[in-house]
């Protein structure tokens, strides 16, 4: 029959493979990270002008749809005065607002006036017109046009009139001019120039209307205002949201005639609306300027891959350190069984001895009978002990224990473990002050526990002359304070980080005779469980120091 080794195998062949592949995947996933990052970049510079435009046109916005219409607010009765305070706001707060014409314009049926455009009997002419700019000096000059001047936007104000006449034949009383035939009538708008005239009020209009087709009226005059706004689009501040994504963004006209020295790695533009139009906005960026926003966007995209390609390699030698260590384990697995069973081997032993003896004896003294009830009292409490002991780590451990908690008068709890002890030793010098004023809240099963380990402890690693054991019980603003001082042999300081993990055992003199190591990290676990800790101070040949800390339980106090 062939035997088989159920010991753990070591596969270095399996664990290279596995390196190998999660390698692979590290590059491979690098390479299309790098790819994809490289492609969202590329389409955020595609998307992200849109909103670069609004900014940048935000303020040709206000103009259009604030600022003009503040003209009408006036009426029709704008002199040259206002008109330049006004062109002088203008210009100042809209840079790419070039040059600005006005026209103080009257509507009347006198037959006297000769200048102007004539529709039956209305008459539509300009009393004056005037230049507004901003010199070198940023100082307003205010001309009055002369006639060759006036001429040049003569189509502008006939352009004007024509509409309004038109719109004319559509008046009445009731009319209520939509935000639609605002825009039809009182502007007109061209590359580079916007022309608006105020909007009259219902009843002028009306006027109007009447004017221009009854000739018996009385005669009379009207006023209205009419601006013409030059637009320069190149004057119109770019706002760059996106730096990274745009080295450079300009304003160029759609037709260019330019030569271009060397197209740009990125390129894109949007045409700019209304009076912008014969404009458009440009967006260009070389390689070397985008591929710094992809490197800035890739390295946190390849440092997280990084970090899960360190992960896997982790887990990797994780996973071949847990087979190199699984021989250590068994033996750990094999001492804890051994010493366990060592444990419960003397107590079984001496009981199976002294029933073997109360059976083969024909007759007992009363002396010996009290020895052998003693002896199995006291053998069957230390299987006892120890059994409650792996019972209660093994619950603590899986948190299946229930917190069983009370109000403990420590004077009455310690003098009746003490007066216990005092029977169990009685050659142990055990002395005690409790100084506390409150009680405490705790398991007093569990604080128990802890309190015979500490006790055993201080009589097991005592010389004979010095099983001395001093406890204090105090009290402070926040905690419980109980301290366990013994003359024992102590402990070496290497060892304070390790007598309170499971299965730890100290070598010396007093502890060859088995142990499994669970005393302190019974105790260590127990004050935990109870909201407490537990701390030691030791120095070898003179004793050790256990401090035990429990919280002020302040509902109570």
């Amino acid at each position: 029959m062939n035997k088989f080794d159920f010991r753990y195998r070591k596969n270095l062949g399996l664990l290279l493979a596995f390196l190998l592949l999660v390698t692979m995947l590290f590059v491979v996933s690098g390479f299309l990270a790098r790819n994809m990052t490289v492609n969202f970049v590329e389409t955020e510079f595609n998307n992200r002008k849109v909103e670069v435009f609004d900014e940048s046109i935000k303020p040709f916005n206000e103009f259009f749809s604030t600022k003009i219409p503040e003209v009408s607010y006036f009426q029709g009765y704008i002199d040259s005065t206002q008109a330049s305070g006004l062109s002088s706001s203008v210009l100042r707060k809209f840079p790419f607002v070039d040059k600005i014409v006005f026209f103080d314009i009257i509507f009347t049926n006198r037959d006297s006036l000769t200048k102007g455009v004539k529709f039956n009997n209305l008459v539509i002419s300009s009393k004056a017109s005037y230049d507004y700019y901003l010199n070198k000096d940023n100082r307003l000059i205010s001309e009055r046009q002369n006639i060759d001047e006036y001429r040049s936007y003569s189509d502008e104000f006939n352009n004007m009139v024509l509409k309004l006449v038109g719109y004319l034949d559509r008046v009445t009383d009731s009319i209520r001019i939509t935000d639609n035939e605002i825009y039809k009538v009182f502007y007109s708008v061209q590359p580079g120039k916007i022309t608006y005239m105020n909007i009259p009020r219902i009843s002028d209009l009306v006027a109007y209307k009447a004017m221009m087709g009854d000739e018996n009226l009385p005669k009379s005059t009207y006023e209205q205002d009419m601006f013409v706004f030059s637009i320069d689009p190149r004057k119109i501040r770019i706002v760059n949201k996106y730096p990274s994504l745009y080295e450079d963004i300009y304003i160029k006209p759609i037709v260019d005639q330019g030569v271009i020295e060397s197209e740009p790695y990125l390129s894109t533009e949007l045409p700019l609306p209304g009076a912008l139009s014969d404009y458009k906005l440009q967006f260009d960026t070389s390689q070397e300027y985008i591929q710094k926003e992809v490197n800035k966007r890739f390295f946190p995209v390849i440092g997280a891959l990084s970090v899960l390609y360190l992960i896997m390699l982790s887990i990797g030698y994780l996973i071949y350190r847990n087979v190199m260590i699984n021989n250590k384990l068994y033996q750990l697995q094999y001492d804890f069984i051994n010493n366990l069973t060592h444990e419960f081997k003397t107590p079984v032993s001496v009981i199976k001895i002294a029933g073997n003896n109360i059976k083969s004896a024909e007759s007992l003294s009363v002396k010996e009978r009290e020895m052998y009830g003693r002896i199995l009292d006291q053998e069957a409490d230390k299987l006892n002990s120890l059994m409650n002991k792996l019972l209660s780590f093994a619950q603590i451990e899986n948190k299946s224990m229930k917190f069983n908690g009370e109000y403990i008068d420590l004077k009455e709890f310690c003098e009746r473990v003490f007066d216990a002890f005092k029977l169990k030793y009685a050659d142990l010098k055990l002395n005690y002050s409790i100084k506390v004023h409150h009680e405490l809240y705790a398991d007093p099963v569990l604080l128990n526990s802890v309190f015979q380990n500490l006790i055993d402890n201080a009589y097991k690693y005592s010389p004979i002359d010095r099983k001395v054991l001093q406890v204090e019980v105090q009290q402070n603003k926040k905690n419980f304070v109980i301290i366990f001082k013994d003359q024992g042999i102590g402990i070496d300081k290497k060892e304070f980080n390790s007598i309170f993990k499971k299965f730890y055992r100290v070598k010396n003199q007093f502890n060859q005779q088995g142990s499994i190591g669970l005393g302190l990290a019974f105790c260590k676990e127990i004050a935990e469980f109870m909201g407490g800790e537990i701390k030691v101070e030791s120095q070898l040949g003179i004793g050790t120091i256990f401090t035990l800390t429990f919280p002020l339980d302040v509902k109570k106090v």
